[in-house]
């Protein structure tokens, strides 16, 4: 298996292990982490270890190589098509042009900041904690966090590039590429390849991903599932 195969999975059970938390053939994330949630196969089993490990009512969100079909014990939330895309060059600089803001490491002192922009701009799933799943950048207007970026799901030889967002009063200047570019600096200086998910009708951000190089591998699609049971 490749390791972007099945990737949430490998993650929880690779270099992510130590975030996971278990049920059966089910892994996911602290939920003030992400909604992330893998399991080993799409199958009966998989999906009986998913529902011991959400909670009755909670959520959760998984990737799928087909559509996601109904369930018992599941309510479908929301979902859509799914593409993954590797970085396969090197494309680009993230220096700053002369006269824009500085580009500044983001930590939990942050978070806040963080929640409310991606609250805002709706890039995936962010959370209390997602911070710690990795590097993350950003860009501050007078103050005020208007774009950032930063690094989600880890397998071996590979890291994600994730909430990739910029304020609507701030779209145009080229923000969300220098934050990429940055973290793509950082993951490449670790000798692993940057890769990122997007929705497949993201017309505008696909464009962008491949300017920067990135190119698609994989196609699919991503379910929020809620818990029914009570």
């Amino acid at each position: 298996m490749h390791p972007l195969d099945n990737v949430i999975w490998q993650a929880l059970t690779t270099r992510q292990a130590h975030f996971a938390e278990s049920f059966a053939s089910a892994r996911r994330f602290p939920q003030e982490v992400t909604a992330l949630c893998g399991i080993d196969q799409p199958n009966d089993d998989g999906y009986s270890s998913l529902a011991g490990l959400i909670s009755p009512g909670a959520t959760g969100a998984i990737f799928l190589n087909e559509p996601y079909e109904p369930r018992a014990g599941f309510d479908y939330v929301v979902g859509a098509p799914l593409v993954q895309m590797v970085c396969v060059n090197g494309a680009g600089s993230s220096r700053v042009s002369e006269g824009q803001p500085p580009i500044l490491e983001l930590g939990p002192e942050d978070s806040a900041d963080m929640i409310e922009l991606t609250a805002l701009t709706k890039p995936g799933p962010f959370g209390t904690r997602t911070h710690e799943l990795g590097f993350y950048v950003g860009i501050r207007d007078q103050g005020k966090l208007v774009a950032m970026a930063g690094e989600r799901l880890k397998v071996p030889g590979y890291t994600e590039v994730s909430a990739v967002c910029t304020h609507p009063d701030h779209l145009g200047k080229g923000y969300a590429g220098k934050v990429m570019l940055e973290v793509m600096r950082c993951i490449r200086e670790r000798g692993e390849t940057p890769f990122l998910h997007v929705r497949a009708d993201n017309a505008r951000a696909i464009a962008l991903y491949e300017r920067l190089g990135f190119r698609t591998r994989w196609k699919g699609y991503f379910a929020v599932l809620r818990n029914t049971k009570a």
